[in-house]
């Protein structure tokens, strides 16, 4: 006997003449409820399966910077809009945010009151996008696309009935350990296969194709946030990503919206706001341990960023 999924309800939905509008809203309140099973606290909630977690706010936040992760970000409830350059997305349970890069960036969010904020986050698994990428190429179902499009660090889409169905399930699955094992990787793939289908995707086939822009500064990104403490040599980032300084450069700004060293000036900051709220070090320990060999200057570049001295940020 074969299963009914959710999309079927639909369907069988649509053949009566039942609303649609209905089913799929009782669908997100379904989401809403799972999602919530899963969090227990404000913040980032981690889950039995690697690489997934659900994100609550219980408050609406005024526009922060931020440093957001590679990966991708389903939104059940709330909304959020994130600031890159001049330029705003805004995502909510009708579309969702990938990010093909990690991406300092700047972001407000807006919360209903006895409406908390549900997401679910997904990092990127390279090696299952490098495999769902093989297998749309070998059927030729990769659609053509411009160097504009495939260097996106990050984009909004649409959320589909498929999409939606798929990570429904995927969240029932969460939270249960044994199903997690079970059918956890083939829901996440699922999930995966319904992105890559849709109308932005193209920077997510250039991630793992050959010797794109984009791969090649996923290399560099990475680097970077494994080595921001060390002194930036733009020389030998260029080499990494096998270009000229000036084609670096100009990629790189084209992506990020920012030059390498901001970028990196960003993440230690970034990093040094976290050293400050969850481990409690000192400004100056916070400044030596992200890299600053000036805690004046720190200090300055810190108040600058967020609006509020280190000082008065440890104490929040």
């Amino acid at each position: 006997m074969t299963p009914i999924t959710c999309l079927d309800t639909l369907s069988i939905a649509t053949n009566r003449g039942l609303p649609m509008g209905n089913l799929v809203e009782n669908l997100v309140d379904d989401l809403v409820e799972n999602l919530d099973k899963l969090a227990n606290k404000d913040g980032y909630n981690p889950t039995a399966l690697k690489g997934i977690g659900v994100f609550k706010a219980t408050k609406s936040t005024e526009r922060v910077p931020l440093c957001y992760s590679q990966g991708i970000i389903i939104m059940a409830q709330g909304s959020k809009r994130v600031y890159l350059d001049q330029q705003a997305y805004d995502y909510n349970p009708n579309n969702y945010l990938v990010l093909t890069l990690p991406m300092p960036a700047e972001c407000e969010t807006l919360v209903e009151e006895g409406k908390p904020l549900f997401s679910l986050m997904m990092d990127f698994d390279l090696g299952l996008l490098n495999e769902l990428v093989r297998l749309f190429d070998e059927h030729q179902k990769i659609k053509p696309s411009t160097h504009q499009a495939e260097t996106k660090g990050l984009f909004v889409c649409q959320c589909t009935d498929p999409l939606l169905d798929s990570v429904l399930r995927l969240s029932q699955c969460l939270n249960s350990p044994l199903e997690c094992d079970v059918m956890g990787k083939s829901l996440i793939r699922e999930v995966m296969y319904h992105i890559l289908q849709g109308p932005q995707a193209a920077p997510m086939f250039a991630l793992v194709s050959h010797n794109t822009s984009l791969s090649r500064l996923d290399r560099v990104l990475k680097y970077l946030h494994n080595n921001y403490q060390s002194s930036l040599d733009v020389e030998q980032l260029a080499s990494m990503a096998n270009m000229s300084s000036s084609t670096f450069h100009r990629n790189f700004r084209q992506v990020t919206s920012s030059s390498p060293i901001q970028y990196v000036k960003k993440i230690r900051l970034n990093r040094a706001k976290e050293l400050l709220l969850d481990q409690g070090l000192k400004v100056k320990q916070a400044a030596t341990q992200v890299g600053y060999e000036s805690p004046t200057q720190f200090s300055r570049e810190f108040t600058r960023y967020f609006g509020q001295s280190p000082r008065d940020c440890a104490r929040s």
